[in-house]
């Protein structure tokens, strides 16, 4: 199978890439900025739609995995017209080249297309966002869905993995480095998520790509728990020092977006129908470290 990843140096498309490749498949990592490590490297910038063409047209993929977004929720607020540019018209490019070509979509979405009110969203819920990155995440599946000919939206929450990619960290790593320095840290008790490895997530979308299953996708990690539990069971894997850790509410952050209270998954679709299940928070975090101390 040959595969086309957009977003091939990030968190979770260089963990697609990476675990694609074990699998013997031809993988062609798409990036922008930083050159993708895993597959063959290229440059793709998914807002410039002739040049995108010509990519796959050279390519030839059986299957697109588009994870390129501007994830920065903050900086989606206070730049509209980039948050717009890359998550919707980026997205709309990639779906029309993906019909043209007959590719299999596969479109990464996330749990704040919710507005966080109740939790525990199954893939047939309203989405209704809070924040513009949610709004234009959920215009992306819009698009995917009315123009693309196989598609499949996966929604995943709070991706973390075992190494920094696209020259940023992730929220377990950057506890882990604060709690190994014995940093105090402020984490918020009132939002609720189900945090989701890379390498988890990583092999459901791939079993996705090779099944060809079609429709939405909750992919995401099976525990439903808020970032202040998840951050104590983070310390409690790697026997770091919890007493570090100090509750926070979300009005005392900073932050320019509004961020919804529960946008927790139900993943029964996904434990139902994929042999790669979602992982347990204890089972995740157990990989985590067993990848860490591996150097992988």
């Amino acid at each position: 199978m040959k595969i086309l990843i957009s977003g091939g140096s990030g968190l979770l498309g260089s963990k697609i890439s990476e675990k694609a490749l074990e699998e013997g498949y031809d993988v062609y990592s798409g990036y922008n900025t930083n050159e993708a490590k895993f597959g063959v490297p290229i440059k793709l910038d998914v807002c410039q739609k002739s040049s995108s063409s010509r990519i796959l047209s050279e390519v030839g993929p059986e299957v697109v995995i588009h994870s390129a977004a501007l994830t920065n929720v903050d900086k989606c607020e206070e730049d509209t017209a980039l948050a717009w540019k890359v998550n919707v018209e980026g997205t709309k490019n990639i779906a029309e080249l993906s019909r043209m070509h007959k590719c299999f979509l596969i479109y990464v979405s996330t749990d704040y297309v919710f507005s966080g009110e109740k939790g525990l969203y199954k893939e047939g819920d309203d989405p209704n966002p809070v924040n513009y990155y949610g709004a234009t995440k959920l215009e992306g599946e819009k698009i995917v869905k009315a123009i693309a000919e196989e598609w499949c939206i996966a929604r995943s929450s709070v991706i973390y993995g075992s190494t920094p990619a696209a020259g940023k960290t992730n929220f377990a790593l950057w506890v882990l480095e604060n709690l190994n320095k014995q940093k105090h840290i402020n984490i918020i008790t009132d939002q609720y998520v189900s945090p989701t490895l890379n390498t988890n997530l990583a092999e459901m979308i791939l079993e996705v790509a090779k099944r060809r299953l079609s429709g939405i996708y909750h992919l995401a990690g099976a525990t439903s728990l808020n970032r202040y539990d998840f951050t104590e069971r983070i310390a409690e894997t790697f026997h770091l020092d919890k007493n570090l850790i100090k509750p926070a509410k979300s009005e005392d952050m900073k932050w320019k977006a509004k961020r919804p209270r529960d946008t927790s998954l139900n993943v029964e679709k996904a434990l139902k129908k994929l042999r790669n299940k979602p992982l347990e928070i204890t089972e995740a975090l157990k990989q985590l470290k067993m990848e860490i101390k591996g150097g992988k």
